[in-house]
């Protein structure tokens, strides 16, 4: 794991994460210990925990990795607000939220961002799918 820019306010992480299942719960555990004694309130630390994981068990899921094998995980902490950001090699499709379903075994996870991020979207380029979610307040994305 590498810091791109650390500051006792702000700062940035990216992790790129072999292109398996295992890599979710190491994302998982990765944003926590990142964000332990922060400044980020735990209720957004939590979600981001689960909104991370959704991301990228969709990313193995549904696309493919990037030309190096992998799932890229980027983040940016301004507390009280995180920016998450996953990419992985594009997929068949756009991802979108699955309708809801009482009784389905899965496709609820972009449902979960959804309820869980304070905004979230997904740009395509270069061959590259990223699907990002801002946590904790808005973006400061310009979309």
């Amino acid at each position: 794991m590498s810091a791109d820019e650390h500051s006792h306010d702000s700062w940035v992480r990216t992790v790129r994460l072999p292109f398996t299942t295992e890599s979710v719960p190491e994302v998982r555990q990765a944003v926590r210990e990142d964000l332990a004694g922060s400044q980020v309130p735990a209720d957004v630390i939590e979600e981001t925990e689960t909104v991370v994981s959704e991301l990228v068990a969709n990313a193995i899921l549904h696309g493919r990795p990037l030309p190096d094998g992998t799932v890229r995980v980027h983040w940016k902490v301004r507390p009280p607000r995180i920016e998450l950001e996953v990419s992985d090699g594009g997929g068949e499709r756009h991802p979108v939220p699955k309708p809801q379903v009482p009784w389905a075994a899965s496709g609820r996870g972009l449902r979960i961002v959804r309820s869980l991020a304070h905004e979230w979207g997904v740009a395509d380029e270069d061959g590259r799918t990223t699907v990002w979610a801002a946590m904790g307040g808005p973006s400061r994305r310009r979309l």
